[in-house]
Protein backbone atom coordinates (compact mmCIF):
# COMPACT_ATOMS: atom_id res chain seq x y z
CA UNK A 1 0.00 0.00 0.00
CA UNK A 2 1.51 3.47 -0.88
CA UNK A 3 1.97 6.22 1.98
CA UNK A 4 0.07 9.06 1.58
CA UNK A 5 2.62 11.88 0.68
CA UNK A 6 2.93 14.67 3.84
CA UNK A 7 2.30 18.31 2.94
CA UNK A 8 3.08 21.38 5.43
CA UNK A 9 1.41 24.40 4.79
CA UNK A 10 2.54 27.57 6.18
CA UNK A 11 -0.51 29.87 6.18
CA UNK A 12 -3.09 27.22 6.03
CA UNK A 13 -6.02 29.70 7.36
CA UNK A 14 -5.51 32.21 4.64
CA UNK A 15 -7.74 32.30 1.41
CA UNK A 16 -5.03 30.59 -0.53
CA UNK A 17 -3.91 27.91 2.23
CA UNK A 18 -7.58 26.74 2.71
CA UNK A 19 -7.82 26.21 -1.15
CA UNK A 20 -4.73 24.50 -1.14
CA UNK A 21 -5.32 22.48 1.98
CA UNK A 22 -9.23 20.94 -0.21
CA UNK A 23 -6.81 20.23 -3.27
CA UNK A 24 -4.17 18.15 -1.55
CA UNK A 25 -6.95 16.44 0.75
CA UNK A 26 -8.45 15.12 -2.32
CA UNK A 27 -5.36 14.15 -3.78
CA UNK A 28 -5.02 12.10 -0.74
CA UNK A 29 -2.19 13.61 1.12
CA UNK A 30 -2.10 13.94 4.99
CA UNK A 31 -1.78 17.90 5.19
CA UNK A 32 -0.63 19.40 8.41
CA UNK A 33 -1.31 23.54 8.84
CA UNK A 34 0.19 26.11 10.65
CA UNK A 35 -1.14 28.57 12.51
CA UNK A 36 -0.51 31.67 14.46
CA UNK A 37 -2.00 31.35 17.87
CA UNK A 38 -4.54 34.06 18.81
CA UNK A 39 -7.16 34.94 21.05
CA UNK A 40 -9.99 34.07 18.38
CA UNK A 41 -9.67 30.79 16.16
CA UNK A 42 -9.55 32.47 12.99
CA UNK A 43 -10.48 29.26 11.33
CA UNK A 44 -13.43 30.07 9.51
CA UNK A 45 -12.07 29.28 5.84
CA UNK A 46 -11.00 25.60 6.57
CA UNK A 47 -13.77 25.10 9.13
CA UNK A 48 -15.24 23.12 6.65
CA UNK A 49 -12.28 20.39 6.27
CA UNK A 50 -11.55 20.63 9.99
CA UNK A 51 -13.44 20.56 13.41
CA UNK A 52 -11.08 22.37 15.65
CA UNK A 53 -13.61 21.36 18.55
CA UNK A 54 -13.51 17.06 17.76
CA UNK A 55 -10.21 16.59 15.86
CA UNK A 56 -12.41 14.72 12.86
CA UNK A 57 -10.46 14.71 9.75
CA UNK A 58 -8.11 12.35 10.35
CA UNK A 59 -5.75 13.69 7.42
CA UNK A 60 -5.43 16.81 8.30
CA UNK A 61 -4.16 18.54 11.56
CA UNK A 62 -3.30 22.06 12.87
CA UNK A 63 -0.05 23.37 14.88
CA UNK A 64 0.95 26.29 16.30
CA UNK A 65 3.39 28.14 14.76
CA UNK A 66 5.15 31.50 13.82
CA UNK A 67 7.21 32.69 10.62
CA UNK A 68 8.81 34.71 13.39
CA UNK A 69 10.08 31.48 15.73
CA UNK A 70 12.85 29.46 13.78
CA UNK A 71 12.51 26.77 16.64
CA UNK A 72 9.26 26.13 15.94
CA UNK A 73 9.63 26.17 12.19
CA UNK A 74 12.49 23.64 13.17
CA UNK A 75 10.48 21.37 15.70
CA UNK A 76 7.60 20.97 13.24
CA UNK A 77 9.41 19.97 10.07
CA UNK A 78 11.32 17.81 11.94
CA UNK A 79 8.32 16.47 13.72
CA UNK A 80 6.24 16.29 10.79
CA UNK A 81 8.49 15.14 8.30
CA UNK A 82 7.21 16.49 5.45
CA UNK A 83 7.80 15.32 1.97
CA UNK A 84 6.42 18.81 0.69
CA UNK A 85 6.32 21.69 2.12
CA UNK A 86 4.29 25.44 1.17
CA UNK A 87 5.08 28.76 2.62
CA UNK A 88 1.86 30.57 1.62
CA UNK A 89 1.92 32.90 5.18
CA UNK A 90 2.94 36.05 5.18
CA UNK A 91 1.87 39.72 6.29
CA UNK A 92 -0.11 40.06 2.95
CA UNK A 93 -0.89 43.43 2.54
CA UNK A 94 1.03 45.48 0.53
CA UNK A 95 -0.59 48.81 1.98
CA UNK A 96 0.38 47.83 5.22
CA UNK A 97 3.37 47.17 5.06
CA UNK A 98 4.63 50.76 4.39
CA UNK A 99 2.72 50.79 8.29
CA UNK A 100 4.57 47.90 9.68
CA UNK A 101 7.51 47.55 7.25
CA UNK A 102 9.82 45.70 10.22
CA UNK A 103 7.51 43.01 10.73
CA UNK A 104 6.56 42.42 7.22
CA UNK A 105 10.31 41.67 6.27
CA UNK A 106 10.13 39.78 9.09
CA UNK A 107 7.66 37.84 8.31
CA UNK A 108 7.44 37.43 4.52
CA UNK A 109 11.70 38.07 3.87
CA UNK A 110 12.97 36.23 7.06
CA UNK A 111 10.71 33.69 7.59
CA UNK A 112 11.05 31.97 4.19
CA UNK A 113 14.97 31.77 5.06
CA UNK A 114 14.24 30.44 8.40
CA UNK A 115 12.49 27.50 6.80
CA UNK A 116 15.17 27.03 4.23
CA UNK A 117 17.44 26.78 6.57
CA UNK A 118 15.60 23.83 8.68
CA UNK A 119 15.02 22.08 5.55
CA UNK A 120 18.59 22.35 4.76
CA UNK A 121 19.05 21.07 8.25
CA UNK A 122 16.96 18.40 8.76
CA UNK A 123 16.48 16.76 4.63
CA UNK A 124 17.17 18.19 1.48
CA UNK A 125 15.13 16.17 0.04
CA UNK A 126 12.23 18.28 1.20
CA UNK A 127 10.53 20.35 -1.72
CA UNK A 128 9.43 23.10 -0.76
CA UNK A 129 7.22 25.83 -2.61
CA UNK A 130 7.87 29.78 -2.07
CA UNK A 131 4.57 32.02 -2.82
CA UNK A 132 6.09 34.90 -4.78
CA UNK A 133 4.48 37.77 -6.30
CA UNK A 134 4.19 39.43 -9.12
CA UNK A 135 4.33 42.49 -6.51
CA UNK A 136 8.15 42.22 -6.98
CA UNK A 137 8.48 43.22 -10.53
CA UNK A 138 6.20 46.72 -9.69
CA UNK A 139 7.17 49.42 -11.72
CA UNK A 140 7.68 47.76 -14.83
CA UNK A 141 8.98 49.87 -17.96
CA UNK A 142 6.27 48.38 -20.57
CA UNK A 143 3.21 47.81 -21.22
CA UNK A 144 4.18 44.03 -22.31
CA UNK A 145 3.31 41.24 -20.26
CA UNK A 146 5.31 39.93 -17.42
CA UNK A 147 7.38 37.14 -17.71
CA UNK A 148 10.10 34.70 -15.21
CA UNK A 149 12.75 37.28 -16.98
CA UNK A 150 11.55 40.52 -16.49
CA UNK A 151 13.58 42.50 -13.91
CA UNK A 152 12.05 43.49 -10.47
CA UNK A 153 11.57 46.58 -9.40
CA UNK A 154 9.69 46.16 -6.17
CA UNK A 155 8.16 49.73 -4.64
CA UNK A 156 6.89 48.23 -1.33
CA UNK A 157 8.38 46.95 1.56
CA UNK A 158 5.97 43.40 0.90
CA UNK A 159 7.41 43.32 -2.24
CA UNK A 160 11.15 43.83 -1.24
CA UNK A 161 10.70 41.64 1.08
CA UNK A 162 9.47 38.97 -1.65
CA UNK A 163 12.76 39.51 -3.72
CA UNK A 164 14.42 38.55 -0.62
CA UNK A 165 12.53 35.51 -0.10
CA UNK A 166 12.38 34.42 -4.01
CA UNK A 167 16.43 34.82 -3.93
CA UNK A 168 16.64 32.87 -0.61
CA UNK A 169 15.39 30.29 -2.77
CA UNK A 170 17.12 30.35 -5.84
CA UNK A 171 20.33 30.47 -3.96
CA UNK A 172 18.98 27.08 -1.42
CA UNK A 173 18.38 25.80 -4.32
CA UNK A 174 21.77 26.32 -6.19
CA UNK A 175 23.86 26.12 -3.19
CA UNK A 176 22.78 23.35 -1.08
CA UNK A 177 20.93 21.74 -4.06
CA UNK A 178 17.36 21.96 -2.55
CA UNK A 179 14.72 21.64 -4.16
CA UNK A 180 13.15 24.95 -4.07
CA UNK A 181 10.79 26.96 -6.35
CA UNK A 182 9.22 30.20 -6.73
CA UNK A 183 5.58 30.29 -8.27
CA UNK A 184 5.48 34.04 -8.80
CA UNK A 185 1.36 34.50 -8.86
CA UNK A 186 -0.24 37.70 -10.03
CA UNK A 187 -3.22 38.81 -8.13
CA UNK A 188 -5.52 36.10 -7.27
CA UNK A 189 -9.15 36.41 -5.61
CA UNK A 190 -11.90 34.26 -4.32
CA UNK A 191 -14.82 34.38 -2.42
CA UNK A 192 -12.70 33.86 0.61
CA UNK A 193 -10.55 36.80 0.04
CA UNK A 194 -10.27 39.57 3.49
CA UNK A 195 -12.61 42.24 3.46
CA UNK A 196 -9.80 44.93 2.98
CA UNK A 197 -8.69 43.61 0.25
CA UNK A 198 -9.66 45.85 -2.48
CA UNK A 199 -12.04 42.74 -4.74
CA UNK A 200 -13.19 41.87 -1.52
CA UNK A 201 -14.32 45.15 -0.15
CA UNK A 202 -16.09 46.75 -4.04
CA UNK A 203 -18.19 43.25 -3.90
CA UNK A 204 -18.97 43.53 -0.38
CA UNK A 205 -19.45 47.40 -0.52
CA UNK A 206 -21.44 47.33 -3.40
CA UNK A 207 -23.82 44.81 -2.21
CA UNK A 208 -24.29 45.99 0.76
CA UNK A 209 -25.36 49.45 -0.74
CA UNK A 210 -27.53 47.90 -3.23
CA UNK A 211 -29.76 46.36 0.19
CA UNK A 212 -28.93 49.79 1.71
CA UNK A 213 -26.84 48.72 4.82
CA UNK A 214 -24.20 50.73 3.68
CA UNK A 215 -24.19 53.93 2.44
CA UNK A 216 -20.60 54.08 0.28
CA UNK A 217 -17.33 52.50 -0.22
CA UNK A 218 -14.46 54.85 -0.50
CA UNK A 219 -11.10 53.80 -2.39
CA UNK A 220 -7.53 54.71 -3.78
CA UNK A 221 -6.16 54.00 -7.07
CA UNK A 222 -8.93 52.87 -9.50
CA UNK A 223 -6.77 53.23 -12.29
CA UNK A 224 -4.14 50.63 -11.13
CA UNK A 225 -4.15 47.58 -13.83
CA UNK A 226 -4.00 44.42 -12.72
CA UNK A 227 -3.94 40.56 -13.97
CA UNK A 228 -6.91 39.21 -11.62
CA UNK A 229 -7.51 34.83 -11.22
CA UNK A 230 -9.24 32.91 -9.23
CA UNK A 231 -7.14 31.54 -5.90
CA UNK A 232 -9.00 27.99 -6.53
CA UNK A 233 -6.72 27.95 -10.02
CA UNK A 234 -3.46 29.14 -8.53
CA UNK A 235 -3.34 26.39 -5.95
CA UNK A 236 -3.19 23.89 -8.62
CA UNK A 237 -0.54 25.32 -10.23
CA UNK A 238 1.70 25.05 -6.51
CA UNK A 239 1.18 21.69 -6.41
CA UNK A 240 1.87 21.04 -10.28
CA UNK A 241 5.41 23.36 -9.80
CA UNK A 242 6.33 20.46 -6.79
CA UNK A 243 5.28 18.09 -9.32
CA UNK A 244 7.60 19.09 -12.08
CA UNK A 245 10.72 16.80 -12.92
CA UNK A 246 13.30 19.92 -11.54
CA UNK A 247 12.92 23.14 -9.83
CA UNK A 248 12.40 25.56 -10.76
CA UNK A 249 10.54 29.69 -11.23
CA UNK A 250 7.46 30.12 -12.20
CA UNK A 251 4.90 33.02 -13.32
CA UNK A 252 1.24 31.83 -12.70
CA UNK A 253 -1.18 34.18 -14.28
CA UNK A 254 -4.10 34.94 -16.94
CA UNK A 255 -2.39 37.23 -19.66
CA UNK A 256 -5.85 39.30 -19.13
CA UNK A 257 -6.22 42.35 -17.07
CA UNK A 258 -8.37 45.20 -15.41
CA UNK A 259 -8.39 48.44 -13.91
CA UNK A 260 -10.00 48.70 -10.35
CA UNK A 261 -12.55 51.08 -11.83
CA UNK A 262 -13.60 47.83 -14.25
CA UNK A 263 -13.71 45.79 -11.80
CA UNK A 264 -16.45 47.85 -9.86
CA UNK A 265 -18.34 49.02 -13.43
CA UNK A 266 -18.44 44.71 -13.47
CA UNK A 267 -19.56 44.20 -9.95
CA UNK A 268 -22.11 47.17 -9.80
CA UNK A 269 -23.60 45.76 -13.56
CA UNK A 270 -23.97 41.99 -11.61
CA UNK A 271 -26.03 43.83 -8.95
CA UNK A 272 -27.78 45.57 -11.22
CA UNK A 273 -26.43 49.28 -9.88
CA UNK A 274 -26.87 51.54 -12.31
CA UNK A 275 -23.50 53.87 -11.90
CA UNK A 276 -22.31 56.91 -13.91
CA UNK A 277 -18.48 58.29 -13.02
CA UNK A 278 -17.97 62.47 -12.30
CA UNK A 279 -15.15 64.54 -11.32
CA UNK A 280 -11.69 63.93 -11.88
CA UNK A 281 -8.42 62.65 -9.54
CA UNK A 282 -9.48 62.72 -6.21
CA UNK A 283 -12.46 64.25 -6.82
CA UNK A 284 -13.63 61.60 -8.60
CA UNK A 285 -17.32 59.69 -7.94
CA UNK A 286 -19.49 57.06 -8.54
CA UNK A 287 -23.06 58.33 -8.36
CA UNK A 288 -26.02 55.70 -8.40
CA UNK A 289 -28.58 57.01 -11.10
CA UNK A 290 -31.26 55.22 -8.77
CA UNK A 291 -30.94 57.24 -5.72
CA UNK A 292 -28.90 60.40 -7.03
CA UNK A 293 -26.06 59.53 -4.15
CA UNK A 294 -22.50 59.08 -4.31
CA UNK A 295 -21.73 55.58 -3.34
CA UNK A 296 -18.02 55.28 -4.25
CA UNK A 297 -15.60 58.47 -3.55
CA UNK A 298 -11.61 58.49 -3.61
CA UNK A 299 -9.54 59.12 -0.50
CA UNK A 300 -5.52 59.75 -0.87
CA UNK A 301 -4.79 57.95 2.02
CA UNK A 302 -5.80 54.38 0.51
CA UNK A 303 -2.83 55.71 -2.17
CA UNK A 304 0.46 54.02 -1.95
CA UNK A 305 3.35 56.00 -1.18
CA UNK A 306 4.58 54.50 -4.46
CA UNK A 307 1.83 53.05 -6.78
CA UNK A 308 2.37 49.55 -8.83
CA UNK A 309 0.52 50.92 -11.92
CA UNK A 310 0.54 48.29 -14.40
CA UNK A 311 0.59 44.28 -14.00
CA UNK A 312 0.47 41.70 -16.45
CA UNK A 313 1.26 38.36 -16.39
CA UNK A 314 2.60 35.69 -19.38
CA UNK A 315 2.42 32.02 -17.87
CA UNK A 316 3.42 30.32 -21.04
CA UNK A 317 5.97 28.46 -19.64
CA UNK A 318 3.63 26.85 -17.09
CA UNK A 319 1.30 26.45 -20.13
CA UNK A 320 3.85 24.68 -22.19
CA UNK A 321 5.09 22.58 -18.99
CA UNK A 322 3.34 22.40 -16.02
CA UNK A 323 0.08 21.68 -18.34
CA UNK A 324 -1.53 24.40 -16.47
CA UNK A 325 -3.72 27.33 -17.56
CA UNK A 326 -6.67 29.23 -15.67
CA UNK A 327 -10.43 28.09 -15.07
CA UNK A 328 -11.92 31.45 -14.61
CA UNK A 329 -11.87 34.95 -16.11
CA UNK A 330 -12.87 37.88 -14.76
CA UNK A 331 -16.25 37.70 -14.92
CA UNK A 332 -16.61 34.23 -13.61
CA UNK A 333 -14.31 35.29 -10.67
CA UNK A 334 -16.39 37.77 -9.91
CA UNK A 335 -19.84 35.88 -10.00
CA UNK A 336 -18.29 33.62 -7.83
CA UNK A 337 -17.75 36.38 -5.20
CA UNK A 338 -20.79 38.17 -5.44
CA UNK A 339 -22.79 34.78 -5.10
CA UNK A 340 -21.55 34.26 -2.12
CA UNK A 341 -21.67 37.66 -0.64
CA UNK A 342 -25.44 37.23 -1.69
CA UNK A 343 -25.72 33.39 -0.26
CA UNK A 344 -24.16 34.94 3.39
CA UNK A 345 -26.46 37.83 3.44
CA UNK A 346 -29.68 35.33 4.05
CA UNK A 347 -27.37 32.75 6.47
Amino acid sequence: MTKNKIALVFGITGQDGSYLAEFLLDKNYTVHGVKRRSSSANTERIDHIFDSINFSNKNFFLHYGDLSDGSSIFKLINQIKPDEIYNLAAQSHVRVSFDVPEYTSDIVGIGALRILEAIKSINKKIKYYQASSSEMFGKVKSKKSINENTPFYPRSMYAVSKVFAYHSSVHYREAYGLFACNGILFNHESPRRGPTFVTKKIVQGLSRVKRGVQNKITLGNIYAVRDWGHAKDYVVSMWKILQYKKADDWVVATNRISTVKNFINIVAKKLDLRIKWVGKGLKEKAINLNTKKVIIDIDKKFFRPTEVDFLKGNYSKAKKYLKWKPQYNTASLIDSMINEELSNQVK
